[in-house]
């Protein structure tokens, strides 16, 4: 099956010739997914181990994680599509809008995962729940919650927690 073909009811654009971000790869993540086909839909928390493996100038920002026993992942699906705005999911023929869905398959294909932290080893970390290929690059790492990102407050008017669903227009 060609991964990359463009099914009925699919829109694919122009990529810009510019581009404005200048992302830094931290290091690479080691999975047992060698083809998307291999790949989880989902990465599950009790999947196979993971290695992140973290650049030499990046290590000493792994201090301090053992305190956590959840990390954020971000990485970069450098073999994904970039060019599909609307996409007919396999499970539906339908056509979605890309921004309306959990797809890999997007302008900046940005993925983030929240995983179990197993295991630190000298410049690695060994995590579960990723849903990758082997040697996917990787963006950033992020502690599930600490003590600098308190809950936000409560807007007036608002019912302390309630999920904030204004929508704000740009003038």
């Amino acid at each position: 099956m060609d991964q990359d073909a463009t099914r009925t009811g699919e829109l694919e654009v122009a990529l810009p010739e510019r581009t404005d971000a200048r992302l830094v790869f931290i290091g690479r993540i080691r999975t047992p997914f060698a083809t998307r086909d291999d790949c989880p839909r989902q990465g599950s928390p009790d999947g196979p181990v993971c290695r992140l493996e973290v650049d030499e100038p990046w290590r000493p920002g792994l201090q301090g994680l053992e305190r956590y026993e959840r990390v954020e992942v971000l990485y970069w699906l450098h073999l994904a599509r970039r060019d599909l705005v609307r996409q007919c999911p396999k499970s539906d023929a339908e056509a979605t809008g890309v921004f309306a869905l959990r797809s890999p398959l997007r302008p900046n294909p940005i993925a983030t995962a929240l995983v179990r932290l197993i295991g630190i080893e000298p410049g690695a970390l060994l995590v579960r729940g990723l849903d990758c290929l082997d040697g996917t690059p990787l963006l950033d790492i992020k502690p599930d919650r600490c003590a600098y990102s308190p809950p936000a407050a409560a807007r007036p008017g608002k019912a302390e927690g309630a999920a904030d669903v204004e929508r704000q227009s740009g003038d």
